[in-house]
C-alpha cells in the first residue's frame, strides 16, 4: 500500500475555523492521504471539498467522551453521513465497559453500525470504534476488541488524542491480535467467512519512526494531525 494511504489527515481541536479546515483538505489532496477526519459539524464543507477525489471524508461521532446516548450517536452519525461522510469514527462508551456491561457495549456500536450499513443514502460507511485505551486494562482492551468485532465493526481504533494518553505499539500489537483471533472465531462460530476488522492507531504519532513503528506493530491506519511533516520526514 502507499505510505500516504496510511494516514487520516486529522484536525477535530476546538478552535479549528474554515480557513485552517480548506487548509487541511488541501493538504489531503497534495498528500493523497486516506481521509481528512474532522468533527460533525465540518462534514459538509470536507465532502465538497475532496468531491471528485479518492479520499475518504471521516467523520468522528459520540466525540471525545463516548459518553452520550446511543440515539444521539446515532443521529450524529446519520447526519454526518447525509453530509457526505463515508467514515465514522465512533467513541466507545468507557462507562459500560468499567461496568462489564458488555450487552450495552455491544448495542451501542451495533447501532451505528446499523446506520453506517443502511442509511438514507444507500452509503455502506465504514466504521471504526475507539475504546480508548489509555483509560483501559489489558483485559477491557482484550474484550472491548472482541464486543466491536462480534458487533460489526470495521475498525477499532486506539484512542480520541484528548484523553490521558495515545496510542501505544504495544496496545496496537494487542488489538491486531485480539480483532484477528475474534474474527476467526465468528467464522468457526457461523461457518461464514468474516470481513477483516483493521486498526487504527491514533494519539500521539508525530514522527516517522513512530509511525512505522505502529504500522509494524499491525496497525491499518493513522490517525495524526502530524501527517505532513511525517511525508517531509519520510523524503
Amino acid at each position: 500500500m502507499e505510505f500516504s494511504k496510511y494516514f487520516d489527515h486529522t484536525i477535530l481541536k476546538a478552535d479549528a475555523g474554515e480557513e485552517e479546515v480548506n487548509r487541511i483538505c488541501q493538504e489531503a489532496m497534495q498528500y493523497h492521504f486516506a481521509s481528512v477526519c474532522v468533527n460533525s459539524a465540518r462534514t459538509k464543507q470536507v465532502a465538497c471539498l475532496l468531491a471528485d477525489t479518492d479520499i475518504e471524508v471521516c467523520t468522528v461521532v459520540g466525540f471525545p467522551l463516548g459518553a452520550m446516548s446511543t440515539m444521539a450517536k446515532k443521529f450524529e452519525a446519520l447526519t454526518a453521513i447525509e453530509d457526505g461522510a463515508t467514515e465514522i469514527d465512533m467513541v466507545i462508551n468507557v462507562g459500560a465497559v468499567k461496568d462489564e456491561d458488555w450487552n450495552f457495549v455491544k448495542q451501542d456500536i451495533a447501532e451505528v453500525q446499523e446506520v453506517c450499513a443502511h442509511n438514507t443514502m444507500g452509503r455502506n460507511v465504514l466504521l471504526k470504534v475507539i475504546i480508548e485505551t489509555c483509560l483501559l486494562t489489558e483485559e477491557e482492551k482484550v474484550k472491548a476488541c472482541e464486543t466491536a468485532v462480534e458487533a460489526g465493526a470495521d475498525f477499532v481504533k486506539t484512542s480520541t488524542g484528548f484523553s490521558t494518553g495515545g496510542a501505544t505499539v504495544a496496545d496496537v500489537a494487542l488489538m491486531r491480535k485480539t480483532v484477528d483471533a475474534g474474527t476467526t472465531a465468528l467464522e468457526k462460530e457461523t461457518g461464514v467467512t468474516h470481513k477483516r476488522v483493521r486498526v487504527k492507531a491514533s494519539g500521539g504519532i508525530r514522527d516517522l519512526k513512530t509511525a512505522k513503528e505502529m504500522i509494524a506493530a499491525g496497525a491499518d491506519r493513522l490517525g495524526t494531525s502530524a501527517t505532513v511533516n511525517i511525508m517531509m520526514e519520510n523524503k
